[in-house]
């Protein structure tokens, strides 16, 4: 089964997914949130589990530099407990500090304009959490990710 990974923002979510090697990524969507719409929003992405046959999910959390939870962490997490009580798979935090300006600086990087990097920043971000999260955990191909800590 395929990992998918979520970047989730103020404005939209990044989503990224596997192969179902757990080998390659690659970006799949940004799902813009519509303000009073959480239901649609999980919705979209138990869809896109079942769609893509996802057998985890991760989702990126935004510690702050020195590891500790914030505010955007304390949302985040109600997100995951949202998602956790909406899906029938693992839902698992990953610390995805900096994914957002590395994101930036690819794209940057292949001469995308502001118009795109703002449309794309999202699932590039979630590629890169998704690929940190493989990377971590290749040694253990068919693991059982749920009982995984989070990365430091």
């Amino acid at each position: 089964m395929r990992v998918m990974a979520l970047d989730y923002g103020t404005r939209a979510i990044g989503v990224a997914i596997s192969d179902e090697l757990k080998v390659t990524v690659r970006p799949l969507v940004t799902i813009r949130r519509e303000r009073h719409s959480r239901a649609r929003t999980l919705e979209r992405i138990a869809a896109l589990v079942a769609e893509y046959e996802v057998g985890t999910l991760v989702v990126g959390l935004p510690l702050r530099m020195d590891g500790t939870f914030g505010d955007a962490a304390a949302r985040v997490t109600r997100f995951i407990q949202e998602l956790q009580s909406q899906l029938a798979v693992p839902v698992i935090p990953y610390d995805e500090r900096l994914t957002s300006r590395e994101a930036d600086h690819i794209l940057r990087e292949r001469g995308a304009d502001a118009r795109v990097r703002r449309a794309r920043s999202d699932e590039i971000a979630a590629a890169i959490i998704l690929q940190d999260f493989l990377s971590e955990h290749a040694p253990d191909h068919g693991a059982d990710y749920s009982e995984r800590p989070t990365h430091d």
